[in-house]
Protein backbone atom coordinates (compact mmCIF):
# COMPACT_ATOMS: atom_id res chain seq x y z
CA UNK A 1 0.00 0.00 0.00
CA UNK A 2 1.12 3.37 -0.62
CA UNK A 3 2.49 5.85 1.74
CA UNK A 4 -0.07 8.12 2.99
CA UNK A 5 -0.81 11.28 0.89
CA UNK A 6 -3.74 13.61 0.41
CA UNK A 7 -5.95 12.03 -2.03
CA UNK A 8 -9.64 13.47 -3.44
CA UNK A 9 -12.09 11.55 -5.06
CA UNK A 10 -14.00 13.03 -8.14
CA UNK A 11 -17.53 11.60 -9.38
CA UNK A 12 -18.67 11.43 -12.68
CA UNK A 13 -22.33 10.35 -12.82
CA UNK A 14 -23.11 10.36 -15.89
CA UNK A 15 -26.28 8.97 -17.77
CA UNK A 16 -25.16 5.38 -18.53
CA UNK A 17 -22.64 4.84 -15.86
CA UNK A 18 -20.51 6.09 -12.60
CA UNK A 19 -16.62 6.71 -12.86
CA UNK A 20 -14.77 7.73 -9.77
CA UNK A 21 -11.22 8.87 -9.40
CA UNK A 22 -8.71 8.82 -6.90
CA UNK A 23 -6.02 12.11 -7.56
CA UNK A 24 -3.23 12.73 -5.63
CA UNK A 25 -4.53 16.44 -4.50
CA UNK A 26 -0.71 17.58 -4.48
CA UNK A 27 0.28 16.36 -8.00
CA UNK A 28 -2.75 15.81 -9.95
CA UNK A 29 -1.23 12.31 -10.50
CA UNK A 30 -4.32 9.77 -11.40
CA UNK A 31 -3.88 7.30 -8.89
CA UNK A 32 -7.56 4.94 -10.03
CA UNK A 33 -10.21 4.62 -11.83
CA UNK A 34 -13.02 2.68 -11.04
CA UNK A 35 -16.83 2.43 -12.94
CA UNK A 36 -20.25 1.19 -12.22
CA UNK A 37 -23.07 1.19 -14.49
CA UNK A 38 -26.65 2.62 -14.82
CA UNK A 39 -29.89 1.49 -16.14
CA UNK A 40 -31.99 3.74 -18.38
CA UNK A 41 -35.62 2.81 -19.10
CA UNK A 42 -38.20 4.12 -21.28
CA UNK A 43 -39.54 3.99 -24.81
CA UNK A 44 -41.15 6.53 -26.80
CA UNK A 45 -39.57 9.56 -25.69
CA UNK A 46 -39.22 8.83 -22.18
CA UNK A 47 -36.18 7.95 -20.32
CA UNK A 48 -35.20 7.43 -16.61
CA UNK A 49 -33.47 5.74 -14.17
CA UNK A 50 -33.35 5.05 -10.35
CA UNK A 51 -31.58 7.64 -8.80
CA UNK A 52 -31.30 5.13 -5.95
CA UNK A 53 -28.78 2.99 -8.41
CA UNK A 54 -26.68 6.28 -8.96
CA UNK A 55 -26.60 5.87 -5.00
CA UNK A 56 -24.88 2.08 -5.42
CA UNK A 57 -23.07 2.55 -8.42
CA UNK A 58 -20.97 5.54 -7.12
CA UNK A 59 -20.31 3.35 -3.57
CA UNK A 60 -19.28 0.85 -5.53
CA UNK A 61 -16.93 2.74 -7.83
CA UNK A 62 -15.56 5.13 -5.02
CA UNK A 63 -14.56 2.13 -2.73
CA UNK A 64 -13.02 0.44 -6.09
CA UNK A 65 -10.94 3.91 -7.20
CA UNK A 66 -9.93 3.71 -3.43
CA UNK A 67 -8.44 -0.18 -3.15
CA UNK A 68 -7.29 0.18 -6.70
CA UNK A 69 -5.40 3.29 -5.79
CA UNK A 70 -3.61 1.62 -3.09
CA UNK A 71 -4.23 4.19 -0.69
CA UNK A 72 -5.63 3.96 2.97
CA UNK A 73 -8.58 5.59 3.60
CA UNK A 74 -7.76 7.82 6.29
CA UNK A 75 -6.04 9.72 3.35
CA UNK A 76 -9.00 10.51 1.26
CA UNK A 77 -9.36 14.23 2.20
CA UNK A 78 -12.26 15.26 -0.26
CA UNK A 79 -15.07 14.30 -2.61
CA UNK A 80 -17.02 16.03 -4.89
CA UNK A 81 -20.14 14.41 -7.24
CA UNK A 82 -20.63 15.83 -11.06
CA UNK A 83 -23.98 14.42 -12.62
CA UNK A 84 -25.61 14.33 -15.68
CA UNK A 85 -27.47 18.31 -15.83
CA UNK A 86 -31.04 18.35 -16.20
CA UNK A 87 -32.49 15.03 -14.47
CA UNK A 88 -35.18 15.96 -12.36
CA UNK A 89 -35.41 13.74 -9.11
CA UNK A 90 -38.56 14.22 -7.11
CA UNK A 91 -38.29 13.14 -3.17
CA UNK A 92 -40.96 12.32 -0.76
CA UNK A 93 -41.73 12.96 2.46
CA UNK A 94 -39.05 9.90 3.77
CA UNK A 95 -36.64 11.51 1.32
CA UNK A 96 -36.60 8.61 -0.61
CA UNK A 97 -37.12 9.23 -4.56
CA UNK A 98 -40.86 8.98 -5.58
CA UNK A 99 -40.79 7.44 -8.86
CA UNK A 100 -37.53 7.41 -11.64
CA UNK A 101 -35.74 10.46 -12.31
CA UNK A 102 -36.97 12.05 -15.63
CA UNK A 103 -33.50 12.36 -17.73
CA UNK A 104 -32.14 15.39 -19.78
CA UNK A 105 -32.88 13.52 -22.85
CA UNK A 106 -36.89 12.66 -21.78
CA UNK A 107 -38.34 14.35 -24.62
CA UNK A 108 -41.77 14.05 -23.83
CA UNK A 109 -41.67 17.42 -21.69
CA UNK A 110 -41.78 19.27 -25.18
CA UNK A 111 -44.76 20.25 -25.19
CA UNK A 112 -44.54 21.64 -21.74
CA UNK A 113 -41.24 23.92 -22.58
CA UNK A 114 -42.79 24.89 -26.03
CA UNK A 115 -45.70 26.36 -24.14
CA UNK A 116 -43.39 27.99 -20.98
CA UNK A 117 -41.46 29.55 -23.91
CA UNK A 118 -44.22 31.22 -24.95
CA UNK A 119 -45.07 32.66 -21.32
CA UNK A 120 -44.05 35.28 -19.31
CA UNK A 121 -43.15 37.34 -22.44
CA UNK A 122 -41.81 34.89 -24.96
CA UNK A 123 -38.06 33.59 -25.34
CA UNK A 124 -36.43 36.89 -25.10
CA UNK A 125 -37.56 37.18 -21.43
CA UNK A 126 -36.57 33.77 -20.73
CA UNK A 127 -33.39 34.67 -22.32
CA UNK A 128 -32.97 37.92 -19.91
CA UNK A 129 -34.20 36.33 -16.69
CA UNK A 130 -31.79 32.86 -16.84
CA UNK A 131 -30.08 32.79 -20.04
CA UNK A 132 -31.91 30.22 -21.84
CA UNK A 133 -34.99 29.62 -23.10
CA UNK A 134 -36.88 26.46 -22.00
CA UNK A 135 -36.71 23.07 -24.27
CA UNK A 136 -37.67 19.86 -23.53
CA UNK A 137 -34.25 18.84 -21.87
CA UNK A 138 -34.75 21.61 -18.90
CA UNK A 139 -35.71 20.97 -15.54
CA UNK A 140 -38.74 23.02 -15.36
CA UNK A 141 -40.03 21.37 -18.35
CA UNK A 142 -39.97 17.87 -17.06
CA UNK A 143 -41.39 19.78 -13.18
CA UNK A 144 -44.51 20.87 -16.07
CA UNK A 145 -44.96 17.59 -17.67
CA UNK A 146 -45.28 15.58 -14.01
CA UNK A 147 -47.49 18.05 -12.89
CA UNK A 148 -49.62 17.55 -15.94
CA UNK A 149 -49.27 14.07 -16.05
CA UNK A 150 -48.69 12.84 -12.58
CA UNK A 151 -50.30 15.50 -9.99
CA UNK A 152 -50.43 13.28 -7.40
CA UNK A 153 -46.21 12.32 -8.01
CA UNK A 154 -46.29 15.91 -7.73
CA UNK A 155 -48.73 16.98 -5.41
CA UNK A 156 -46.48 14.71 -3.05
CA UNK A 157 -43.05 16.14 -3.86
CA UNK A 158 -41.30 17.07 -0.07
CA UNK A 159 -38.21 18.19 -2.59
CA UNK A 160 -36.69 18.86 -6.04
CA UNK A 161 -32.84 17.40 -7.00
CA UNK A 162 -31.10 17.41 -9.59
CA UNK A 163 -29.32 14.41 -10.19
CA UNK A 164 -25.92 15.41 -8.66
CA UNK A 165 -27.68 17.12 -6.11
CA UNK A 166 -28.89 14.03 -4.66
CA UNK A 167 -26.02 12.64 -4.52
CA UNK A 168 -23.96 15.10 -2.51
CA UNK A 169 -27.23 15.11 -0.34
CA UNK A 170 -26.63 11.35 0.29
CA UNK A 171 -23.17 12.36 1.06
CA UNK A 172 -23.52 15.37 3.39
CA UNK A 173 -27.29 15.10 4.30
CA UNK A 174 -27.44 18.49 3.34
CA UNK A 175 -29.55 20.15 0.12
CA UNK A 176 -27.28 22.09 -1.94
CA UNK A 177 -26.77 22.81 -5.49
CA UNK A 178 -24.35 25.18 -7.23
CA UNK A 179 -24.73 27.56 -9.94
CA UNK A 180 -23.43 25.85 -12.92
CA UNK A 181 -25.85 22.74 -12.43
CA UNK A 182 -28.82 25.27 -11.25
CA UNK A 183 -28.47 27.42 -14.45
CA UNK A 184 -29.57 24.22 -16.28
CA UNK A 185 -33.04 24.32 -14.38
CA UNK A 186 -34.68 27.61 -16.41
CA UNK A 187 -35.55 28.33 -12.54
CA UNK A 188 -32.52 30.11 -11.96
CA UNK A 189 -31.20 33.13 -13.32
CA UNK A 190 -27.80 33.11 -15.32
CA UNK A 191 -25.07 34.03 -12.45
CA UNK A 192 -21.72 34.15 -13.90
CA UNK A 193 -19.25 36.54 -15.24
CA UNK A 194 -16.42 37.40 -12.52
CA UNK A 195 -14.30 34.02 -12.45
CA UNK A 196 -11.47 34.06 -10.78
CA UNK A 197 -12.37 36.87 -7.98
CA UNK A 198 -12.85 34.92 -5.00
CA UNK A 199 -14.63 32.24 -6.27
CA UNK A 200 -13.36 28.69 -4.38
CA UNK A 201 -16.16 29.76 -1.30
CA UNK A 202 -14.77 26.86 0.03
CA UNK A 203 -16.17 27.41 3.32
CA UNK A 204 -18.10 24.65 5.00
CA UNK A 205 -22.11 26.55 4.37
CA UNK A 206 -23.80 24.88 7.16
CA UNK A 207 -20.48 23.06 9.28
CA UNK A 208 -20.14 19.08 8.72
CA UNK A 209 -20.71 16.07 10.96
CA UNK A 210 -16.95 16.93 12.73
CA UNK A 211 -18.72 18.74 15.41
CA UNK A 212 -17.53 22.20 13.88
CA UNK A 213 -20.24 25.04 14.58
CA UNK A 214 -23.07 25.71 12.45
CA UNK A 215 -24.76 28.93 11.93
CA UNK A 216 -27.07 28.85 15.15
CA UNK A 217 -23.87 27.79 17.15
CA UNK A 218 -24.74 24.50 17.65
CA UNK A 219 -22.04 21.34 17.09
CA UNK A 220 -23.97 18.90 14.88
CA UNK A 221 -23.67 16.30 17.19
CA UNK A 222 -26.99 14.94 16.46
CA UNK A 223 -26.62 11.37 15.07
CA UNK A 224 -26.90 10.71 11.84
CA UNK A 225 -29.69 8.13 10.36
CA UNK A 226 -28.98 4.14 9.85
CA UNK A 227 -29.17 2.17 6.62
CA UNK A 228 -32.60 2.10 6.02
CA UNK A 229 -33.16 6.08 6.29
CA UNK A 230 -31.70 8.78 4.00
CA UNK A 231 -29.07 11.47 5.65
CA UNK A 232 -30.54 14.21 7.06
CA UNK A 233 -34.47 13.71 6.30
CA UNK A 234 -36.82 14.21 8.76
CA UNK A 235 -40.18 12.08 7.94
CA UNK A 236 -41.95 14.73 9.41
CA UNK A 237 -40.80 17.56 7.47
CA UNK A 238 -39.89 18.17 4.21
CA UNK A 239 -36.56 17.62 2.37
CA UNK A 240 -35.15 20.98 2.81
CA UNK A 241 -35.09 21.01 6.94
CA UNK A 242 -32.57 21.54 9.16
CA UNK A 243 -29.99 19.48 8.22
CA UNK A 244 -27.86 17.41 10.82
CA UNK A 245 -29.05 20.23 13.69
CA UNK A 246 -28.78 23.30 12.07
CA UNK A 247 -31.38 25.62 10.28
CA UNK A 248 -33.06 24.98 6.91
CA UNK A 249 -30.61 26.83 4.37
CA UNK A 250 -32.52 30.08 2.88
CA UNK A 251 -33.34 29.35 -0.46
CA UNK A 252 -34.03 32.63 -1.69
CA UNK A 253 -30.34 33.36 -2.27
CA UNK A 254 -27.00 31.80 -2.26
CA UNK A 255 -24.71 31.76 0.54
CA UNK A 256 -21.56 34.22 1.14
CA UNK A 257 -18.74 32.86 0.08
CA UNK A 258 -16.83 35.66 2.22
CA UNK A 259 -18.15 34.68 6.09
CA UNK A 260 -16.40 31.86 7.81
CA UNK A 261 -18.07 28.89 9.35
CA UNK A 262 -19.84 29.28 11.82
CA UNK A 263 -20.95 33.14 10.61
CA UNK A 264 -24.42 33.90 10.68
CA UNK A 265 -25.77 34.24 6.81
CA UNK A 266 -24.91 38.09 5.99
CA UNK A 267 -28.89 39.05 4.58
CA UNK A 268 -29.15 39.90 1.17
CA UNK A 269 -25.70 38.39 -0.16
CA UNK A 270 -26.96 37.19 -3.46
CA UNK A 271 -29.69 39.39 -4.24
CA UNK A 272 -28.42 41.04 -7.88
CA UNK A 273 -30.40 39.53 -9.90
CA UNK A 274 -29.69 36.60 -12.27
CA UNK A 275 -27.90 35.12 -8.97
CA UNK A 276 -30.78 33.26 -7.50
CA UNK A 277 -34.00 31.55 -7.94
CA UNK A 278 -36.25 33.44 -10.11
CA UNK A 279 -39.72 33.87 -8.05
CA UNK A 280 -41.94 35.04 -10.82
CA UNK A 281 -40.97 31.07 -12.73
CA UNK A 282 -41.57 29.32 -9.95
CA UNK A 283 -44.69 30.96 -9.35
CA UNK A 284 -45.73 30.03 -13.18
CA UNK A 285 -44.55 26.37 -12.21
CA UNK A 286 -46.12 26.41 -9.19
CA UNK A 287 -43.26 25.52 -7.00
CA UNK A 288 -42.30 25.94 -3.95
CA UNK A 289 -38.88 27.54 -3.42
CA UNK A 290 -38.50 25.33 0.02
CA UNK A 291 -38.55 22.28 -1.65
CA UNK A 292 -35.37 23.39 -3.73
CA UNK A 293 -31.45 23.12 -2.43
CA UNK A 294 -29.54 26.35 -1.54
CA UNK A 295 -26.89 27.48 -4.12
CA UNK A 296 -23.73 27.41 -2.83
CA UNK A 297 -21.01 29.86 -4.42
CA UNK A 298 -19.34 27.35 -6.43
CA UNK A 299 -18.73 24.27 -7.15
CA UNK A 300 -15.46 24.26 -5.02
CA UNK A 301 -17.26 25.78 -2.03
CA UNK A 302 -16.66 22.92 0.85
CA UNK A 303 -21.18 21.92 2.14
CA UNK A 304 -19.94 19.54 4.72
CA UNK A 305 -18.39 16.20 5.62
CA UNK A 306 -19.48 13.19 5.41
CA UNK A 307 -22.36 11.45 7.41
CA UNK A 308 -21.90 8.69 9.43
CA UNK A 309 -24.01 6.55 6.92
CA UNK A 310 -22.47 7.60 3.85
CA UNK A 311 -18.70 7.41 5.49
CA UNK A 312 -19.84 3.37 6.26
CA UNK A 313 -21.05 2.97 3.21
CA UNK A 314 -18.02 4.34 1.66
CA UNK A 315 -15.18 3.04 3.89
CA UNK A 316 -13.82 6.42 4.36
CA UNK A 317 -13.51 8.80 7.59
CA UNK A 318 -16.11 11.08 8.18
CA UNK A 319 -14.12 14.09 8.36
CA UNK A 320 -13.50 13.63 4.29
CA UNK A 321 -14.77 17.17 3.09
CA UNK A 322 -17.43 17.24 0.73
CA UNK A 323 -17.93 19.84 -2.34
CA UNK A 324 -21.11 21.45 -3.66
CA UNK A 325 -20.08 19.91 -7.22
CA UNK A 326 -21.42 20.62 -10.12
CA UNK A 327 -23.21 19.67 -13.50
CA UNK A 328 -21.00 16.89 -15.95
CA UNK A 329 -20.43 20.05 -18.59
CA UNK A 330 -19.18 22.75 -16.03
CA UNK A 331 -16.96 19.82 -14.58
CA UNK A 332 -15.56 19.14 -17.73
CA UNK A 333 -14.69 22.91 -18.01
CA UNK A 334 -13.08 22.54 -14.97
CA UNK A 335 -10.88 19.91 -15.98
CA UNK A 336 -9.97 21.65 -18.59
CA UNK A 337 -8.45 24.67 -17.15
CA UNK A 338 -11.25 26.50 -18.42
CA UNK A 339 -12.60 29.63 -16.43
CA UNK A 340 -11.24 33.20 -15.07
CA UNK A 341 -8.57 31.21 -13.60
CA UNK A 342 -7.30 29.50 -16.88
CA UNK A 343 -8.15 30.01 -20.45
CA UNK A 344 -11.36 31.90 -21.78
CA UNK A 345 -13.38 31.80 -24.97
CA UNK A 346 -11.60 28.94 -25.87
CA UNK A 347 -14.31 26.62 -27.19
CA UNK A 348 -14.48 23.16 -26.56
CA UNK A 349 -16.66 20.38 -28.26
CA UNK A 350 -17.16 17.23 -26.72
CA UNK A 351 -18.32 14.16 -28.20
CA UNK A 352 -20.45 11.82 -26.07
CA UNK A 353 -24.36 10.32 -25.71
CA UNK A 354 -24.89 13.79 -26.25
CA UNK A 355 -22.73 16.13 -28.69
CA UNK A 356 -21.59 19.60 -26.88
CA UNK A 357 -19.89 22.85 -27.77
CA UNK A 358 -19.42 24.96 -24.84
CA UNK A 359 -16.60 27.92 -23.91
CA UNK A 360 -15.59 29.62 -20.17
CA UNK A 361 -16.36 33.08 -20.86
CA UNK A 362 -16.92 36.61 -19.16
CA UNK A 363 -19.39 37.49 -21.62
CA UNK A 364 -23.06 36.54 -20.80
CA UNK A 365 -25.05 34.91 -23.26
CA UNK A 366 -28.21 36.09 -25.28
CA UNK A 367 -28.82 33.40 -27.95
CA UNK A 368 -31.77 31.51 -28.29
CA UNK A 369 -30.01 28.42 -29.85
CA UNK A 370 -27.58 27.94 -27.24
CA UNK A 371 -28.14 26.85 -22.95
CA UNK A 372 -26.72 30.47 -21.14
CA UNK A 373 -25.05 28.62 -18.54
CA UNK A 374 -23.17 29.53 -15.33
CA UNK A 375 -19.62 28.18 -15.12
CA UNK A 376 -19.09 26.41 -11.66
CA UNK A 377 -16.07 29.13 -10.81
CA UNK A 378 -17.89 32.44 -11.09
CA UNK A 379 -17.78 32.73 -15.15
CA UNK A 380 -20.24 31.90 -17.69
CA UNK A 381 -20.65 28.49 -19.56
CA UNK A 382 -22.60 28.89 -22.74
CA UNK A 383 -23.54 25.93 -24.76
CA UNK A 384 -24.84 24.24 -27.74
CA UNK A 385 -26.32 20.90 -27.08
CA UNK A 386 -27.71 18.00 -29.36
CA UNK A 387 -29.34 14.51 -28.08
CA UNK A 388 -27.52 12.08 -31.23
CA UNK A 389 -23.85 12.04 -30.85
CA UNK A 390 -22.19 8.60 -30.30
CA UNK A 391 -24.85 6.34 -29.02
CA UNK A 392 -26.64 7.30 -32.52
CA UNK A 393 -23.90 6.47 -35.15
CA UNK A 394 -23.28 3.41 -32.71
CA UNK A 395 -26.74 2.47 -34.03
CA UNK A 396 -26.21 3.14 -37.19
CA UNK A 397 -22.81 0.67 -37.03
CA UNK A 398 -25.14 -2.08 -35.69
CA UNK A 399 -27.80 -2.19 -37.84
CA UNK A 400 -25.27 -2.08 -40.68
CA UNK A 401 -23.37 -5.02 -39.20
CA UNK A 402 -20.21 -2.94 -38.69
CA UNK A 403 -17.63 -2.08 -36.35
CA UNK A 404 -18.02 1.91 -35.54
CA UNK A 405 -14.18 2.03 -37.00
CA UNK A 406 -15.18 0.43 -40.35
CA UNK A 407 -16.19 3.42 -42.36
CA UNK A 408 -16.22 5.35 -45.48
CA UNK A 409 -15.79 9.21 -44.82
CA UNK A 410 -15.87 11.78 -47.36
CA UNK A 411 -19.48 12.27 -49.03
CA UNK A 412 -18.58 11.09 -51.69
CA UNK A 413 -21.71 9.26 -52.09
CA UNK A 414 -23.84 11.57 -51.90
CA UNK A 415 -25.35 9.66 -48.76
CA UNK A 416 -26.85 12.27 -46.05
CA UNK A 417 -27.86 10.85 -42.33
CA UNK A 418 -29.31 13.08 -39.56
CA UNK A 419 -29.12 10.47 -37.18
CA UNK A 420 -32.12 12.17 -34.71
CA UNK A 421 -33.17 8.85 -33.29
CA UNK A 422 -34.44 10.41 -29.71
CA UNK A 423 -35.65 13.56 -31.38
CA UNK A 424 -33.38 16.46 -31.46
CA UNK A 425 -32.64 19.47 -28.95
CA UNK A 426 -30.38 21.14 -31.54
CA UNK A 427 -32.01 22.26 -33.78
CA UNK A 428 -34.76 21.80 -31.52
CA UNK A 429 -37.22 18.77 -33.19
CA UNK A 430 -37.83 16.86 -30.05
CA UNK A 431 -40.80 14.96 -32.55
CA UNK A 432 -37.78 14.29 -35.39
CA UNK A 433 -36.20 10.41 -36.10
CA UNK A 434 -33.92 9.80 -38.11
CA UNK A 435 -33.58 10.45 -41.67
CA UNK A 436 -31.17 8.61 -44.50
CA UNK A 437 -31.59 10.20 -48.02
CA UNK A 438 -29.37 9.86 -51.37
CA UNK A 439 -29.42 5.82 -51.63
CA UNK A 440 -28.75 4.29 -54.56
CA UNK A 441 -27.86 0.44 -55.57
CA UNK A 442 -24.52 1.02 -55.47
CA UNK A 443 -24.35 2.82 -51.71
CA UNK A 444 -21.28 1.09 -49.78
CA UNK A 445 -23.01 0.59 -46.01
CA UNK A 446 -19.67 1.93 -45.17
CA UNK A 447 -20.52 5.13 -46.63
CA UNK A 448 -23.66 5.07 -44.65
CA UNK A 449 -22.23 4.72 -41.41
CA UNK A 450 -19.80 7.43 -42.80
CA UNK A 451 -23.10 9.44 -43.46
CA UNK A 452 -23.83 9.24 -39.51
CA UNK A 453 -20.69 10.39 -38.03
CA UNK A 454 -21.09 13.78 -40.65
CA UNK A 455 -24.82 14.17 -39.59
CA UNK A 456 -24.30 13.76 -35.99
CA UNK A 457 -20.97 16.04 -36.42
CA UNK A 458 -22.62 18.65 -38.58
CA UNK A 459 -25.74 19.07 -35.75
CA UNK A 460 -22.60 20.02 -33.51
CA UNK A 461 -20.44 22.23 -35.06
CA UNK A 462 -23.33 24.02 -36.67
CA UNK A 463 -23.73 25.51 -33.06
CA UNK A 464 -20.40 26.55 -33.35
CA UNK A 465 -20.38 29.74 -34.85
CA UNK A 466 -23.32 30.47 -32.73
CA UNK A 467 -21.16 29.94 -29.82
CA UNK A 468 -18.13 32.20 -30.79
CA UNK A 469 -20.23 35.03 -31.31
CA UNK A 470 -21.60 34.56 -27.97
CA UNK A 471 -18.63 34.76 -26.62
CA UNK A 472 -18.01 38.32 -28.31
CA UNK A 473 -15.61 36.58 -30.65
CA UNK A 474 -16.11 37.40 -34.74
CA UNK A 475 -16.59 33.71 -35.95
CA UNK A 476 -15.06 34.71 -39.66
CA UNK A 477 -11.56 36.39 -37.75
CA UNK A 478 -8.77 34.31 -38.69
CA UNK A 479 -7.54 35.02 -35.08
CA UNK A 480 -10.67 32.87 -34.04
CA UNK A 481 -10.05 30.69 -36.39
CA UNK A 482 -6.88 29.44 -35.56
CA UNK A 483 -8.20 29.12 -31.91
CA UNK A 484 -7.82 25.03 -31.80
CA UNK A 485 -11.19 23.07 -30.72
CA UNK A 486 -10.62 21.03 -27.45
CA UNK A 487 -12.14 17.62 -28.56
CA UNK A 488 -13.16 15.58 -25.26
CA UNK A 489 -15.59 12.49 -24.67
CA UNK A 490 -15.77 9.36 -25.97
CA UNK A 491 -15.74 9.81 -29.35
CA UNK A 492 -12.35 11.88 -29.31
CA UNK A 493 -10.89 8.53 -29.03
CA UNK A 494 -11.88 7.29 -32.23
CA UNK A 495 -10.51 7.32 -35.64
CA UNK A 496 -13.49 8.15 -37.57
CA UNK A 497 -14.76 10.86 -34.95
CA UNK A 498 -11.53 13.13 -34.88
CA UNK A 499 -10.89 12.78 -39.09
CA UNK A 500 -14.80 13.91 -38.96
CA UNK A 501 -14.73 17.09 -36.59
CA UNK A 502 -11.29 18.02 -38.20
CA UNK A 503 -12.78 18.16 -41.39
CA UNK A 504 -16.32 19.54 -41.44
CA UNK A 505 -14.61 22.31 -38.71
CA UNK A 506 -11.60 23.34 -40.98
CA UNK A 507 -9.46 24.03 -37.65
CA UNK A 508 -6.81 22.48 -35.36
CA UNK A 509 -7.99 20.05 -32.63
CA UNK A 510 -6.35 19.33 -29.35
CA UNK A 511 -7.45 16.32 -27.98
CA UNK A 512 -6.75 16.60 -24.13
CA UNK A 513 -4.92 12.84 -22.96
CA UNK A 514 -7.02 12.46 -19.73
CA UNK A 515 -10.22 10.30 -20.70
CA UNK A 516 -12.35 11.59 -17.48
CA UNK A 517 -12.56 15.53 -17.57
CA UNK A 518 -15.53 15.33 -15.68
CA UNK A 519 -14.35 13.46 -12.96
CA UNK A 520 -10.72 15.22 -12.81
CA UNK A 521 -12.96 18.30 -12.82
CA UNK A 522 -14.78 17.21 -9.82
CA UNK A 523 -11.90 15.99 -8.31
CA UNK A 524 -10.24 19.51 -8.38
CA UNK A 525 -13.60 21.01 -6.92
CA UNK A 526 -12.96 18.50 -3.80
CA UNK A 527 -9.17 19.83 -3.98
CA UNK A 528 -10.50 23.51 -4.02
CA UNK A 529 -13.18 22.28 -0.99
CA UNK A 530 -9.98 20.85 0.86
CA UNK A 531 -7.11 23.60 0.14
CA UNK A 532 -9.01 26.76 -0.41
CA UNK A 533 -7.47 26.64 -4.12
CA UNK A 534 -9.02 27.77 -7.25
CA UNK A 535 -10.21 24.53 -8.99
CA UNK A 536 -9.02 25.96 -12.20
CA UNK A 537 -6.09 26.64 -11.50
CA UNK A 538 -5.65 23.59 -9.83
CA UNK A 539 -6.70 21.67 -13.13
CA UNK A 540 -4.47 23.57 -14.90
CA UNK A 541 -1.37 22.70 -12.62
CA UNK A 542 -2.53 19.38 -12.82
CA UNK A 543 -1.90 19.54 -16.86
CA UNK A 544 -5.34 17.62 -17.29
CA UNK A 545 -6.29 19.59 -19.99
CA UNK A 546 -3.10 18.70 -22.04
CA UNK A 547 -2.75 17.09 -25.46
CA UNK A 548 -1.89 16.14 -28.51
CA UNK A 549 -2.34 18.85 -31.02
CA UNK A 550 -3.51 18.52 -34.53
CA UNK A 551 -3.05 20.52 -37.44
CA UNK A 552 -5.94 21.51 -39.31
CA UNK A 553 -7.66 19.86 -42.51
CA UNK A 554 -9.18 21.80 -45.40
CA UNK A 555 -12.91 22.23 -44.81
CA UNK A 556 -15.12 19.88 -46.25
CA UNK A 557 -17.64 22.52 -47.49
CA UNK A 558 -19.27 20.62 -50.18
CA UNK A 559 -20.80 18.10 -47.68
CA UNK A 560 -21.35 20.67 -45.19
CA UNK A 561 -23.33 22.25 -47.48
CA UNK A 562 -25.03 19.09 -48.84
CA UNK A 563 -26.52 18.18 -45.24
CA UNK A 564 -27.20 21.88 -44.58
CA UNK A 565 -29.83 21.55 -47.11
CA UNK A 566 -31.42 18.43 -46.55
CA UNK A 567 -32.06 19.81 -42.50
CA UNK A 568 -33.70 22.71 -44.35
CA UNK A 569 -35.78 20.71 -46.85
CA UNK A 570 -36.71 17.99 -44.43
CA UNK A 571 -37.23 19.99 -40.89
CA UNK A 572 -40.79 21.46 -42.40
CA UNK A 573 -42.37 18.13 -43.60
CA UNK A 574 -40.19 15.05 -42.09
CA UNK A 575 -38.78 15.83 -38.62
CA UNK A 576 -41.28 18.01 -36.62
Amino acid sequence: MRTSRSVVIGVDSSTQSTKAVAVDAGTGELLAVARAPHTVTGTGGARESDPEEWWTALVTAVRAAVRDAGVPPASVTGIAVAGQQHGLVTLGADGRPLRPALLWNDTRSAPQAAALAESLGGPESWLERTGSVPVASMTAAKWQWLREHEPAHAAATTGVRLPHDYLTERLTGHAVTDPGDASGTCWYGGGGGTGGADVTGCVDVTAGADGTAGADGSTGAQESPGANETPGVDETTDGNRALDGYPAPDTNRELDASRAPGDAQAPDASQAPGNAYDPTILNLLGLDEALLPTVAPTGATRVGTLTAAAAEALGLPRTVAVAAGTGDNMAAAVGLGLGGAGLLDHPVVSLGTSGTVFAATRTRSDRPGLAGFAGTDGTYLPLGCTLNCTLAVDRFATLLGLDREDVALGGADGVVVLPYLDGERTPDLPHAAGLVTGLRHTTDPRAILGAAYEGAAFTVLRALDELLAACGLDPTDSAVRDRPLRLIGGGARGRAWTDTVRRLSGRPLVVPAAEELVALGAAALAAGAVTGEDPVALATAWGTGEGEALPPLARDTETWDRIAGVLTAASPALLR
